[in-house]
């Protein structure tokens, strides 16, 4: 009895220990973790506009302890009156997931005080009701735009959606609301950056850190494709992201589970997501898993479904030419044009039956990777023509089915016009395939660049670069003459403010940095070996780390006076270097 009054002892001295080091990191006490995912409550940094009577609004920028107390001398008071609104915007400094706490101090109306909130990703949304004749704004997926009661002496705590902005209306008339704090309460997974990034340019320094920063923010309890809209597992989308997150956060088990989730919720006969490519991608990223993991349990637990699927494939081909009847789609821009949705088919069509073959091996199945092989084998005979479409030309090039010179071309072409935030990642390694690695870096710094340029803290699901030339920052209110990039473009399913700025599949940049001007290539499953062929490009220097199953990959590289390249790599124990 008293060992285990000892343990206990213990062990409550240990969790005091750890109660007491957050709360020295975070004097507020303003994290909550359950299990692999943290609750930050976070101040914001900017008020960005008053109306109405809304006294000393600078002191929702004050810290808070996370108490309310009956003598809170620090408050902000809200008043509005049959004339005007009191209302705030606040700026909490980047895109973040979640809600907000608002904590209202002691005062003479004892009544719930009603507040609207409009949560947005830029300044124009966090201004625009969803109610408002005309209006974009939409509470699809996640509600932005609601109203909610606070109680008297105490605090509410709301809201589940993607946000940096937030727009705070008292709505209750002719009384005064003191407000002690409003909070934003961010949830994410607390896990480690395995890999990292850096090098001369601090613009791509920032690129990669912003790609790596918007996949976290999407694994929640699922992989999602936003965190505002499409808080969804799409399974082509999915690809970007699971690249982003074997070259930063390693082997998570948020991939798999996604997988699992749309496999499960798909009769093999059907595609994912109702879209043909995307059962193509599922596949894709089944073979890149294994490349990098090595782990044949979970590859195996696939066999059944995976087997039907590549004959349901191998079904949807006629003679040498992709054949699908159903869910036609590339990505959104190609959309009415079938000659490019045509050659992207046939181009993925022919890696994931390439990709199934080298599954079908490894898991002993020699009937199905000779047919998987043979089919393959034969639409690499018919190659359509992109008809200029980078996207197409991409995908055929990436296979070795477009010269790398016509790639490149039609790639590089009017810089980053033309560009898309999902298939841009295809077309960067369509320009390494072919050895263009100055043209890659230059596009990454001039398309998704752009974006921090107009104060992109995540990327965004479509960037239309023409668009960017006259647009106003998303992050100020925008000037007279100025385009609205967020209100004002979208096409598609992402119509104005319906448009995430938090999306998943926009983040290829960081995946493609860490393996082309890190240079590491896997040469056997697991990463049990390895080649370093770094590719500077334009860059002086890069360093960084790799994930792998053993631990990180330590390399740095830079450019000598005479222009050959010095490099000093570090492998964990286990990881074995080509020498060829």
């Amino acid at each position: 009895m008293k060992r285990t009054v000892f343990y206990l002892t213990v062990a409550a001295c240990l969790l005091s220990f750890l109660c007491i080091d957050a709360l020295a990191q975070n004097p507020g006490g303003n994290q909550r973790k359950e299990a692999e995912f943290v609750e930050e409550y976070i101040l914001p940094v900017r008020i960005m506009k008053t109306e109405g009577e809304v006294s000393e609004s600078g002191n929702l920028l004050k810290p808070y302890v996370g108490q309310v107390s009956t003598d809170e001398p620090v408050t902000t008071t809200f008043k509005t009156t049959r004339r005007k609104k009191a209302s705030v915007l606040l700026d909490f400094g980047k895109e973040l997931q979640g809600g907000v706490q608002i904590v209202r101090a002691i005062s003479g109306d004892h009544s719930a005080a009603v507040f609207h909130l409009c949560f947005g990703e830029s300044v124009s949304e966090a201004m625009s009701d969803v109610s408002a004749e005309g209006s974009t704004a939409t509470n699809d997926h996640s509600v932005r735009d609601f109203e909610t009661a606070v109680p008297w002496l105490g605090s509410a705590t709301v809201g589940e959606t993607g946000f940096r902005f937030l727009r705070l209306d008292l709505v209750s008339e002719d009384v005064e609301v003191p407000v002690v704090a409003v909070r934003a309460v961010s949830r994410y997974r607390d896990i480690p950056y395995q890999g990292s990034f850096k090098c001369n340019d601090e613009r791509i320094n920032r690129i990669w850190e912003t790609g790596a920063y918007t996949v976290h923010l999407n694994m929640q309890d699922y992989l999602w494709d936003g965190i505002k809209r499409d808080r969804l597992v799409w399974m082509g989308d999915m690809h970007p992201e699971v690249m982003t997150i074997g070259t930063v956060f390693g082997n998570h088990e948020v991939v798999r589970k996604s997988l699992d989730y749309v496999r499960d919720g798909t009769p093999v006969d059907s595609w994912m997501n109702g879209i043909c490519s995307y059962s193509l991608w599922w596949i894709i990223i089944h073979h890149h898993l294994y490349w990098y993991y090595g782990d044949k349990e979970y590859l195996a637990a696939q066999k059944d479904y995976l087997t039907q699927l590549l004959r349901n494939v191998i079904r949807n081909t006629k003679g040498n030419k992709e054949n699908y009847k159903e869910g036609r789609f590339i990505d959104w821009p190609t959309n009415d044009n079938p000659d490019a949705i045509h050659a992207g088919l046939q181009a993925l069509t022919v890696r994931a039956l390439e990709a199934g073959a080298e599954i079908a091996g490894w898991l002993s199945d020699p009937v199905l990777q000779n047919q998987c092989r043979e089919t393959a084998a034969r639409l690499r005979t018919y190659v359509p023509d992109p008809k200029g479409n980078k996207e197409a030309a991409a995908l055929l090039a990436i296979e070795g089915m477009l010269d790398g010179r016509t790639a490149r071309d039609i790639i590089v072409r009017d810089g980053a016009r033309d560009f898309t935030s999902f298939m841009g990642y295809y077309m960067l390694e369509a320009l390494a395939e072919n050895g263009n690695y100055d043209d890659a870096v230059e596009l990454i710094s001039e398309y998704w660049g752009r974006m921090l340029d107009l104060g992109a803290t995540t990327f965004w699901e479509d960037f239309n670069y023409g668009d960017s030339k006259n647009a106003a920052r998303i992050d100020e209110f925008v000037p007279e003459g100025k385009f609205d990039i967020h209100a004002d473009g979208g096409a598609y399913c992402y119509v104005g403010l319906r448009h995430s700025f938090c999306h998943g599949w926009a983040s290829g940049p960081t995946a493609w940095i860490s393996e082309h001007l890190l240079g590491v290539e896997i040469v056997e499953p697991g990463f049990k070996m390895v080649r370093i062929r770094p590719h500077l490009g334009p860059l002086k220097w890069v360093e960084g780390d790799f994930p792998t199953p053993y631990g990180p990959i330590h390399v740095s590289h830079s450019r000598q006076e005479d222009g050959r390249i010095s490099s000093k790599v570090v492998l964990p124990e286990g990881v074995e270097l080509a020498m060829d």
